[in-house]
């Protein structure tokens, strides 16, 4: 199967591409990356070098790849951060170009805005595209906690509220909502965890929260690309949900075992490929 995605690239470290297409491609994926920036580095250390893609050169690209005949091979279109609002319009183009050619084709869409420790980090306009426009065409969306807030219009602060904020986002086009980094109210000092709805149900998976000082750049995407990853090969929610959080957890306790600032993909490739069971989904 083969994926196109659609994200960041950073020369140094993993985030965005860097931080998807390995992955995917150890879980056993062609991944056909298009990178909507070329950074030095992610923006987490203040400063990099690099350029915004124009959305004309993405597009130019994605035609490119469309001109090979080979769309109909496409199992899925991933995106993440965007650069710029255009670019988004875009990405939606692509991924109903890759739906009409294969109608089994997934959208995930993963709502890069920000988090609550540092509030909105996109341009302008962004946020409105992704709520207005990107919700309608994804089939998977994973947003974190705060995203999720901005794509809602909700408050979410326990899983009674994330449930809420997922009906009102699958009434508008996903079939599956991920949040990602939830805490609500309730939750156990020292934990974290992520919630799931889809046709099945709800679920929450919890893990110990690691010290990530400063916060990892790169996680978000690593999680909604072997979610994507995990459900295409089993098309089963919960079972996805639990094989990415297990690499997950690992990744981050290995990243932060070596006091690194960029996650630990290449260190940690095995378990990407082979993932444990060591967290169990619980339904809600």
């Amino acid at each position: 199967m083969s994926i196109l995605s659609i994200q960041s690239h950073v020369s140094y470290g993993f985030a965005g591409n860097r931080a998807a297409v390995f992955p995917l491609q150890r879980l056993g994926f062609d991944v056909w990356p298009i990178n909507t920036v070329q950074f030095s580095n992610h923006m987490g250390y203040g400063g990099w070098g690099g350029d915004v893609f124009p959305a004309d050169h993405i597009a130019r690209v994605f035609r490119g790849i469309e001109d090979r005949g080979v769309l109909p091979e496409c199992s899925a279109v991933l995106s993440g951060f965007l650069g710029a609002p255009d670019i988004g319009g875009v990405i939606l183009d692509a991924a109903r170009t890759v739906k009409r050619a294969n109608p089994g084709a997934l959208y995930c869409c993963d709502p890069v805005m920000g988090d609550y420790d540092r509030g909105a980090t996109v341009h302008p306009g962004i946020p409105e595209f992704l709520r207005t426009r990107a919700v309608e065409v994804a089939d998977i969306l994973t947003p974190n906690q705060f995203e999720a807030e901005i794509l809602s219009g909700l408050r979410i602060r326990s899983p009674e509220d994330a449930m809420r904020a997922a009906e009102v986002l699958h009434g508008r086009g996903p079939r599956l909502v991920l949040v990602t980094s939830f805490k609500p109210d309730s939750a156990a000092d020292g934990s974290i965890s992520l919630f799931l709805s889809g046709p099945e149900g709800a679920w929450v998976l919890t893990t110990p929260e690691l010290p990530l000082h400063p916060p990892l750049v790169g996680a978000g995407d690593l999680t909604a690309a072997l979610f994507l990853g995990h459900y295409l090969r089993t098309r089963d929610a919960q079972d996805a949900l639990e094989l990415m959080a297990d690499t997950v957890f690992h990744v981050l306790e290995r990243t932060v075992r070596d006091g690194s600032r960029e996650l630990r993909l290449v260190q940690c490739q095995d378990r990407i490929a082979v993932p444990g069971r060591g967290f169990t989904a619980i339904r809600v």
